[in-house]
C-alpha cells in the first residue's frame, strides 16, 4: 500500500529538503521541531478537565472526563520522543482525545530525558510514577483493577520495562499494556530499519542517537535496553501493539508479539498501512491515526 496522501507530503517534503538528520540536530531543536509538530494533531479537544499534579515526587498530568465521580478506569500514559524529548506539550491533545473517546481518567507521566538524565532516570521514573499512582489510586479516583499502562516509541519501550520491573517486584501488574509502534531493539538489525530507515522523516539516525544519548555506557543487548530479547515475559498481562506499515520500529514490534505469544502471554497486534513512525499523533491529517485513536480508546476502557 501506499502512504496516505498528506503524510506522503510530508516525506516528499523530508526528501527534497535532502533528508536531513536528527544528528544535525541540537537536541533543543529536536524538542522544538517536535513541539511544533503537534499541529498536524487535529482541533484541540476540550471536553476533558485537564490538571496538573505532584506525587511522590512525580510530576503528572491528569486528563479526566467532564463532571467524572468516582472510581475509572485509567490509562497511565508514557510519551515518545526517542529518550530525549516529549512531554506533556507534545502529547496533551492525543491524551485530552483518548481521555474524551475512552472514558478513562488518562495520567501523563513526565521523566526525565537525556542528555541531561541518562539510563536509568526515565525507567525509574516510570516505575515510580506507576507506583505513586496505584498507591494513590482512592485519592485519584482510579480503579486499581483496570489500570493500562500505555506509550508511544520509546514510551511504548518504557511502558513494557516497567510492567516488566512490576512483575518482578510482585507487589501489582497493570490489567493490561498498550505499546504504540515502541523502541524495542537498540540493536536497530531488523529488516524494517533496512527499509524504513532513511525516507520516512523518523530515521534510523534519529532513533538510535536517541539510544545513545540516553544510554551511553549500556550494552545494545541489555534486558532494558532491548527489552525485545527477554525471556521473562510470562505472567505479564494482556499486551496490544500497533505497528506502521513505513516504521523502521515495524519488525520489532511485531516480533515481540510473537515472542510475548511463545512465553503464554495474551497479545494481539495490527499494523496499521500507509503510514510512519508517529503516525498516531497525526490525527489532524491522517485517517489512520484516528481510527488508531478510537481504537486505542476502545481497548483501554474495557
Amino acid at each position: 500500500m501506499s502512504l496516505e496522501p498528506a503524510i506522503a507530503g510530508l516525506v516528499d517534503e523530508f526528501i527534497n529538503s535532502g533528508r536531513p538528520s536528527s544528528r544535525q540536530q541540537t537536541f533543543a531543536e529536536r524538542r522544538a521541531g517536535y513541539i511544533a509538530s503537534t499541529v498536524l494533531a487535529g482541533e484541540t479537544e476540550t471536553r476533558v478537565d485537564v490538571k496538573d499534579i505532584s506525587l511522590n515526587g512525580c510530576t503528572l498530568r491528569i486528563f479526566s472526563p467532564l463532571n467524572s465521580t468516582g472510581s475509572l478506569p485509567a490509562v497511565i500514559y508514557y510519551h515518545g520522543g526517542c529518550f530525549v524529548s516529549g512531554g506533556f506539550e507534545t502529547h496533551d491533545n492525543q491524551l485530552r482525545q483518548l481521555c474524551y473517546h475512552s472514558g478513562c481518567r488518562v495520567i501523563a507521566v513526565q521523566y526525565r530525558v537525556a542528555p541531561e538524565h541518562t539510563y536509568p532516570a526515565a525507567h525509574d521514573d516510570a516505575e515510580r510514577a506507576a507506583d505513586a499512582i496505584w498507591q494513590a489510586a482512592e485519592q485519584l479516583e482510579v480503579n486499581r483493577e483496570r489500570i493500562t499502562l500505555a506509550g508511544d516509541s520509546a514510551g511504548g519501550h518504557i511502558a513494557l520495562v516497567t510492567a516488566l520491573r512490576l512483575k518482578s517486584a510482585g507487589n501489582w501488574l497493570p490489567a493490561r499494556l498498550m505499546l504504540i509502534y515502541p523502541m524495542l531493539d537498540a540493536t536497530a538489525e531488523s529488516v524494517s530499519y533496512q527499509e524504513n530507515g532513511y525516507d520516512y522523516i523518523i530515521t534510523r539516525d534519529t532513533l538510535l542517537s536517541g539510544y545513545e544519548a540516553y544510554m551511553p555506557d549500556l550494552d545494545s543487548m541489555d534486558e532494558e535496553a532491548s527489552p525485545l530479547f527477554r525471556e521473562d515475559f510470562a505472567g505479564l498481562p494482556p499486551v496490544h501493539i500497533i505497528t506502521a506499515e513505513y516504521d523502521p520500529l515495524r519488525n520489532e514490534g511485531e516480533v515481540l508479539h510473537e515472542c510475548l505469544m511463545d512465553q503464554g502471554v495474551e497479545s494481539t497486534c495490527q499494523r496499521y498501512l500507509g503510514v510512519i513512525h508517529g503516525f498516531f499523533q497525526l490525527g489532524g491529517i491522517s485517517q489512520a491515526a484516528r481510527d488508531a485513536m478510537r481504537d486505542v480508546a476502545w481497548r483501554v476502557g474495557q
